[in-house]
């Protein structure tokens, strides 16, 4: 029988970085390693970046974006995706 291969997880805090975050997650969704879960934590952008979670989250199911309601900063950001983690592995990735 084959051997399953660990869930990975990949947390990406955002904060007002459109103008990254499309190089970022095409990078990232394009790596030859298929099981990961992406969260992107948005920590209340004001620059757009909070739609193009969204718009990752819609048309990737490995993708979910986060919402927190108030910028808290970046630490408060990961803690957040450590929370939705499921992966045996987490690792961190900034835009």
């Amino acid at each position: 029988m084959g051997q399953e291969r660990p869930l990975i997880s990949v947390i990406v805090p955002v904060y007002n970085v459109g103008d990254y975050l499309h190089d970022c997650l095409a990078s990232v969704l394009a790596q030859s390693y298929r099981d990961i879960e992406v969260i992107l934590v948005d920590d209340a952008s004001t620059d757009g970046s909070d739609r193009l979670c969204d718009t990752y989250a819609a048309r990737d199911q490995r993708v979910q974006a986060v919402h927190l309601s108030a910028n808290s900063g970046p630490s408060a950001a990961r803690n957040e995706g450590i929370r939705r983690a499921r992966g045996e592995y987490i690792v961190f990735v900034d835009a």
